[in-house]
């Protein structure tokens, strides 16, 4: 098992206030979404305000949402967004959010028990804009292992034995 976890921001620009009845599907669905996320297999941890979710941090400025977590591993975090109801919501985003044209998810190891700050997170997304993915800043179309990961040994040419044993 690594002594690493998988930490992830991800920032959304609001198309209206968060009071206002455009984002109102999108509030009423946070509390259920942020619930599943918790019972993932794989969840370690969230970034929340004392309200229960982040909605009211906003360093990245008043009509930006940034929601940090961190989990297991890269697949754990997959499944969570891809193959749960969490997919319902993505696929609503257009309705709530304004089409960002940079990365707006970013993915790093942190060592087990460590929390990142949203000054850490901007830092790791600000990288992954100007540098692509590393493996400092990564995104799911190019995941880097942990750092405590074994390398596989590369098969020999002259070795006729199936690599899938």
């Amino acid at each position: 098992m690594s002594a690493y976890e998988l930490a992830q921001l991800n920032i959304a620009v609001m198309k209206e206030p968060l009071e206002s009845p455009v984002m109102a599907d999108f509030v009423a669905n946070l509390e259920r979404i942020n619930t599943l996320a918790e019972n993932s297999k794989g969840y370690v941890w969230r970034l929340q305000s004392e309200e229960g979710d982040a909605t009211a941090i906003r360093p990245m400025g008043d009509d930006v949402l940034v929601n940090i977590t961190v989990w297991r591993d890269v697949e754990s975090l997959q499944s969570f967004v891809y193959r749960s109801a969490h997919v319902d919501i993505m696929r609503r985003r257009r309705e709530w959010f304004e089409r960002m044209s940079e990365a707006y998810t970013v993915l790093w190891w942190v060592p087990q028990g460590h929390r990142p700050d949203v000054r850490e997170a901007e830092d790791r997304l600000a990288h992954l804009r100007r540098h692509g993915p590393d493996k400092y800043a990564f995104n799911f179309r190019e995941p880097f292992a942990p750092p405590d990961a074994i390398a596989t040994e590369s098969i020999s040419l002259n070795d006729d034995r199936c690599p899938s044993w």
